[in-house]
């Protein structure tokens, strides 16, 4: 980060490391860096830390701002000037201002879908359960579980997409064969004995 070293002896300061946004410099101990001089003022200046660099702006301190000789009001800063507040002298090391983006981890995408003997799908989230709806959007297959339902007063339910939040669309899958119970496989068997023709 950006930083100017006290050249003034005797201030129990030795430099000041600036951090991002304004820096207030002055005799107020509530200052960022409170300097105990009697030629500094209560606000004397502000450094002003940006990507861009480091603003110094004199806050009409009473003993004047001065960079490299020439009183100033407000002046970009560049590394090696001689800074003074009043009598108290500081060397601009640096002005440049370290700013670290986070870097942000994504959760890893699901494994794609088993795809079964009769073309069925498994959720990538529960294996266990089959794959019931897909995204219209992002194309995700999920099961009951992971779709998420929202009622529509007076209308049809609207699924919901668990990863993108997008409208869902039911798998069509094959209709799975009625088993025929006692009752219909008697009536199956008179129908043969009499020549009758079967619904199959």
């Amino acid at each position: 980060m950006a930083r100017l070293t006290v050249t003034t002896a005797g201030l129990g300061l030795s430099a000041l490391d600036l951090r991002l946004g304004v820096n207030r410099v002055g005799r107020d101990q509530h200052s960022d860096f409170p300097v105990n001089h009697p030629t500094v003022s209560t606000h004397h200046c502000e450094l002003i830390l940006s990507h861009e660099g480091v603003v110094l702006h004199d806050c009409g301190s009473t003993n004047g701002t001065f960079v490299n000789g020439q009183p100033i009001g407000e002046v970009w800063l560049e590394p090696g000037q001689q800074v003074r507040f009043g009598d108290v002298e500081l060397l601009v090391e640096t002005t440049d201002a370290n700013i670290s983006i986070p870097k942000i981890e994504r959760p890893a995408p699901p494994p794609p879908p088993i795809v079964l003997e009769d073309g069925a799908l498994l959720c990538p989230r529960h294996p266990e359960h089959r794959a019931a709806f897909k995204c219209t959007h992002c194309r995700e297959v999920m099961c009951s579980g992971c779709v998420r339902m929202m009622r529509i007063q007076g209308g049809k339910p609207l699924f919901l997409c668990c990863i993108c939040h997008n409208r869902c669309e039911r798998i069509a899958g094959r209709k799975a064969k009625e088993k025929k119970g006692f009752l219909g496989f008697l009536q199956e068997t008179v129908r043969l004995k009499f020549g009758g023709k079967t619904d199959e």
